[in-house]
């Protein structure tokens, strides 16, 4: 058999078998090397993140097929793309109290990383910074009366989203699951199909650290041992049930220094539920006692845009905070803080019905360590770290 016919029936060169020098091998070498760095220095960091093993094998038999081809990382980058079935993913993330230094990394990154961003219109200036400036962001049109409209609208831009192969970033403020509807956005987009696509991330709840950042502790031994977050406005704008008293109890009311007056109404009396009085036991004068009423002089916070360099906190009781709110105005977003705790570090001046602070200064002393923004980006210098607004 001649060469011709040995290199037609084997489908290889008649001169496979040729010496293969050191030089030949430390060229190759050289060649595959340059070809993986340049895909790490020129992929963006999301995309070298997605990569699977499967997606590698792909890439790598298509360079063991053709080692001597001109593919750049950019075409190499297509075969990963052609390999996977283009897939959309949702975050539901926290955006924190207030101050972006307050954001978990997990939701940094995902600011950082995501297609398109749809933000609640109450999310900080200083968190919607953060978001690179070639990132579609759409803000929640939520004004009243058209709350509902804007929550479809959001909706309705995420399943988009989805649809289109795209990350998006559903993001909230405080946690997206006190108050922030993220179990009912969570069962939407499960309900269309992307169950296995959604991630929720968890956002440090103002409910919390807004008394923190108010020499608030929620919980004190001798003064309070439990917390109750509740919500001063139920679905479509109806008022809840009002707790009862507990004198060892620190509640916090969020959505609900709009309607202050009807909130202080409805813990300090009876209403509707004890209209029909019987011989029943617990009826005083006429009326059922269906729970124990606060006191007047319970002592109470109102704490608006906590951890954000315009904090207000107003200390003062129940019996005067309507009229402390009306008389020093609104800086929504705020939340109401009832019981004991709201004396236990901080006792106001008696002489005053209230008193006003004005400013948060609960970070300055990191202001010369590694910000979250440097740690990220040494932490994802080997990638396309995405721009942000100047």
């Amino acid at each position: 058999m001649d060469d011709d016919e040995l290199e037609e029936s084997l489908g290889q060169s008649a001169n496979f078998n040729s010496l293969v020098l050191e030089a030949d091998l430390e060229a190759a070498k050289g060649r595959r090397l340059r070809w993986l760095s340049q895909i790490c220095e020129y992929w963006p960091l999301r995309r070298l993140a997605s990569i699977t093993d499967s997606d590698v094998d792909a890439v790598m038999a298509s360079y063991t097929a053709n080692p001597d081809s001109t593919t750049t990382p950019l075409e190499s980058a297509s075969l990963i793309a052609r390999s996977q079935e283009k897939r959309g993913r949702i975050i539901l993330a926290g955006s924190g109290p207030g101050h972006p230094d307050l954001l978990t990394r997990a939701t940094h990154k995902a600011i950082l990383s995501a297609d398109v961003i749809l933000a609640d219109k109450l999310v900080p200036a200083g968190v919607l910074d953060l978001i690179p400036r070639r990132t579609p962001v759409h803000i929640a049109r939520k004004f009243p009366g058209n709350a509902e409209k804007a929550q479809e609208e959001l909706l309705t831009l995420g399943l988009e989203g989805l649809q289109a192969g795209k990350t998006v970033l559903r993001l909230k403020q405080g946690d997206p699951y006190i108050y922030g509807r993220g179990g009912e956005e969570f069962d939407f987009f499960r309900a269309k199909g992307y169950g296995e696509r959604i991630t929720v991330l968890p956002g440090i709840t103002s409910a919390l650290s807004a008394p923190l950042f108010s020499q608030i502790p929620a919980t004190q031994r001798a003064v309070s041992d439990q917390v109750l977050i509740c919500t001063g406005t139920g679905r479509k704008g109806a008022p809840t049930a009002p707790p009862t008293y507990v004198p060892t109890q620190t509640v916090v009311f969020l959505m609900a220094l709009h309607r202050i007056t009807g909130l202080v109404e409805d813990l300090t009396t009876y209403g509707p539920e004890t209209a029909a009085a019987t011989a029943d036991d617990g009826v005083v004068g006429g009326v059922r006692k269906t729970r124990e009423l606060w006191p007047l002089g319970t002592p109470c916070a109102v704490i608006e845009r906590a951890s954000c360099p315009d904090q207000r906190v107003i200390r003062t009781t129940l019996e005067f905070v309507a009229v402390a709110i009306e008389t020093e105005g609104s800086r929504p977003p705020g939340l109401l803080v009832l019981g004991n705790a709201c004396e236990a570090l901080c006792k106001p001046d008696a002489r005053s019905k209230w008193q006003v602070e004005d400013g948060f200064k609960g970070l300055e002393d990191f202001a010369g360590e590694a910000g979250l923004d440097e740690v990220l980006a040494a932490w994802g210098s080997g990638g396309d770290q995405p721009a942000k607004d100047p």
